[in-house]
C-alpha cells in the first residue's frame, strides 16, 4: 500500500537571484521543509554556500544520496550535475548557490 503523504506534491524551493553579471549568477535558495528544487542540469560549474546546517536529500539517476551541509561550509561542484535536492529537514534550509561562467 502507499503512504498518500508520498504521493503528495513538494513544496518547491524559493530561488533569488541576487547577482547575475558577465562572471557569475548568485542565487539564494530557500527551501520550506520538505521543499525541492525540481529536476535540473547545471550547465555552470558552481560553488554553494550553507546558510543552515542540516540534511538535503540529492536525487540523481544514481539514486537518493543524503547530504549533510554545516552553516559556512562551502563545496563546489562542476558543470554537468543533474538531480533534484530536497529539504529532509522539518525547518526552513537555504544556501547561496554561486555559478561561473
Amino acid at each position: 500500500m502507499t503512504d498518500p503523504a508520498e504521493s503528495k506534491p513538494r513544496p518547491q524551493a524559493v530561488p533569488t537571484v541576487q547577482i547575475d553579471n558577465a562572471r557569475t549568477v548568485v542565487t539564494q535558495w530557500r527551501f520550506p521543509p520538505g521543499g525541492e528544487t525540481g529536476w535540473h542540469r547545471h550547465g555552470m560549474d558552481y560553488t554553494v554556500v550553507p546558510m543552515t546546517t542540516g540534511t538535503l536529500s540529492i536525487e540523481s539517476s544514481g539514486g537518493v544520496v543524503r547530504s549533510e551541509l554545516v552553516c559556512g561550509q562551502s563545496y563546489h561542484r562542476g558543470a554537468g550535475a543533474e538531480h533534484n535536492v530536497i529539504n529532509s529537514n522539518d525547518f526552513e534550509f537555504i544556501f547561496v548557490e554561486i555559478e561561473y561562467r
